[in-house]
């Protein structure tokens, strides 16, 4: 009997910033089996409506890993992005999403996963993957009702099966996934020395790594994990205090904290706290 997730998952999502409307298409989460925990992290599936002739651009501040993304009209592997990553909705539509754990990049991408940072191909690409295959299965399982809990299950299941090939991860992705999990995990950790201090690894040994595993610098990860606290603690209210939410996130000061989030954001930290708080799915 095939193995399906239960849920959908409670949980909160700091990468996901909405549009500028507050607006973000109905989305359910999903773990995934134990013997991929190693490989994957969760899946998503969103589910969107929009009147004709209206557009969101969703943005994603996303984590150091590559997605695996299946769609009615074929399926993609997206690699790590540095940056703010976006996505336009239009009409009606769906995905099946994976988000995956740090150690399976490699597999993915046939090499180190910086060739992919910033980029996407098709999951074609992917080594003993049958993407055109999944791509049907998931389609099928689906059907005329996307949105419908018990459909999204199968869906989950039918990708999970088709990545049982990265079990087991080896011994290194275990242990960039543990990198991974320390930095985000602990607000205390502000500066890779105690990245390097904590798994017994010169500075050069960890960038080599993280560039391998997850296309991306060890610099990176403490600051995109403190601009995912950032974004939580922005959302709390509309009398945010800019000044102790630099400070709380380990900044010197309130100046270079605005800095380093219009860098990645394009916005303010107080215009990002003055948008609109979350307004739900639109139904056409």
């Amino acid at each position: 009997m095939r193995w399906q997730p239960d849920g959908p998952l409670d949980v909160v999502e700091a990468a996901q910033l909405r549009d500028v409307r507050g607006f973000s298409p109905s989305l359910r989460r999903y773990a995934p089996p134990p013997s991929l925990a190693d490989a994957v992290r969760r899946f998503w599936v969103p589910v969107w409506s929009l009147e004709p002739g209206t557009t969101s651009v969703q943005r994603v501040l996303q984590y150091p890993v590559c997605q695996v993304v299946v769609g009615p009209a074929g399926g993609q592997l997206v690699g790590p992005h540095a940056g703010l990553s976006t996505e336009e909705l239009s009409g009606s539509g769906w995905a099946v999403g994976v988000m995956m754990q740090p150690a399976a990049g490699l597999a993915l991408v046939g090499g180190p996963v910086a060739e992919l940072t910033n980029e996407r191909r098709d999951l074609a690409t992917v080594s003993g993957l049958d993407a055109a295959g999944l791509v049907a299965a998931v389609r099928a399982a689906l059907g005329d009702d996307p949105a419908e809990i018990a459909r999204q299950r199968e869906a989950c299941a039918l990708v999970a099966e088709a990545l049982a090939v990265l079990a087991p991860v080896d011994d290194e992705g275990r242990l960039v996934n543990a990198v991974v999990e320390y930095v985000e995990g602990d607000r205390e950790v502000q500066r890779v020395s105690q990245v390097c201090a904590k798994f017994d690894l010169g500075e050069r040994a960890l960038q080599r790594l993280t560039r391998r595993r997850i296309g991306l610098s060890p610099k990176w990860l403490v600051q995109r994990r403190r601009l995912h606290d950032a974004a939580e603690l922005l959302r709390a209210g509309s009398a945010v205090d800019l000044a102790r939410v630099a400070a709380e996130l380990g900044y010197a000061d309130q100046a270079h904290f605005t800095r380093d989030f219009r860098s990645a954001t394009g916005l303010t930290p107080g215009e990002f706290s003055a948008e609109p708080g979350p307004v739900g799915p639109e139904r056409g």
